[in-house]
């Protein structure tokens, strides 16, 4: 048996030598790669969204490749292809950058969405088919993938399917002012720091065995049901267009047995829950133009739907704290 939170503890004493803050994104990415899942990693440039991806990639034993996604790149560059050899007359197979435990997918939103869809099949199956030929890839897989905020320019959006392959999107934040003074220390004792300076301190066998721990996690009826509310709450809310998908609710259940394990519970419980609501929903919701002209965002939506359900064992009902519709004359300024 291996200790997910054990696991946890020991990347986040490692790599702090290096990343200042940005805790909660280190300990969702772990959460990601105990559950089979994959991460969306947005925020502006220079906030250390590549570092953290390979901070974590330099300290586990996996296999890792980082692909620079560009306007030019295409999918066979990412995939792999068959290369004619004159000499001998014979095809060869020349497997792509996917072919690893842990790919890098930097600034994902700067390729077209024809290179993006590359992704889809080896994201969802754990495979990938190149002329006719379907081929397992490596145990694990995950992809982190970082990408610019929309407004910047020069980038595509992702497709609704390609960000619902993505288990949860998680946003990095520009450092407080304490945060900010940390890093400009460091660097100054240390000007040559980087992703390179850690070592390696989970090997592959230990992060599949604390990965087989996850399933075992106990969740109660109840929770379930706190869970299929919010998934049902998405799709009715007013400002939704389409809600979250089957798959988000299995990312949702999943990814709070693996949150329950990183606090040393072997059971879930719907504080668990909240925790993940955010990062795997927030890029699943299309909302309608309504929300899109008053500013709503979706991050709004999900805080909104968690105060308005109660959650099991809680006496507390906050249905009644549920902001009016847009356009029915109630205030919208929460979410401003």
């Amino acid at each position: 048996m291996t200790d997910p939170s054990v696991l946890y503890d020991r990347l986040k004493q490692e790599t702090d030598t290096v990343l200042i803050g940005n805790e909660e994104i280190l300990r969702h990415i772990t959460v990601a790669m105990l559950t089979r899942g994959h991460v969306l990693l947005e925020g502006v440039p220079g906030v250390a969204k590549t570092t953290i991806a390979t901070l974590v990639a330099n300290a586990t034993d996996l296999q890792h490749s980082r692909v620079q996604m560009t306007p030019d790149l295409l999918p066979a560059d990412i995939t792999g292809t068959t290369v004619y050899h004159q000499r001998n007359g014979e095809f060869e197979l020349q497997k792509g950058p996917v072919f690893t435990n842990l790919v890098i997918a930097d600034e994902i939103n700067r390729a077209p969405p024809k290179t993006q869809s590359a992704l889809l099949e080896a994201m969802q199956e754990g495979q990938v088919s190149i002329e006719g030929s379907t081929l397992k890839l490596p145990t694990p897989f995950t992809v982190v993938a970082t990408m610019n905020p929309l407004e910047m320019e020069g980038t595509f959006k992702l497709p609704e399917a390609q960000r619902d392959r993505f288990q949860m999107k998680l946003v990095t934040e520009i450092p407080d002012a304490d945060e900010e003074r940390a890093i400009l220390d460091r660097f100054d004792s240390n000007p040559t720091l980087d992703a390179d300076a850690i070592s390696q301190v989970i090997s592959r066998d230990e992060l599949l065995r604390a990965r087989n721990e996850i399933p075992e996690t106990h969740i109660e009826d109840s929770v379930k049901e706190y869970i299929l509310s919010i998934i049902a709450a998405t799709r009715d809310h007013r400002n939704v267009v389409h809600g979250a998908s089957p798959r988000a609710a299995i990312a949702l259940q999943n990814t709070s047995k693996a949150v329950a394990r990183l606090n040393g519970r072997e059971y879930v419980i719907p504080d668990d829950v909240k925790e993940m609501a955010l990062p795997v929903l927030r890029h699943r919701l299309i909302l309608n133009s309504d929300a899109e002209l008053s500013q709503i965002n979706s991050e709004a939506v999900i805080e909104e739907i968690l105060q308005s359900i109660t959650p099991p064992g809680s006496d507390t009902d906050h249905s009644a704290s549920v902001e009016p519709a847009v356009g029915d004359g109630g205030t919208t300024g929460e979410f401003e």
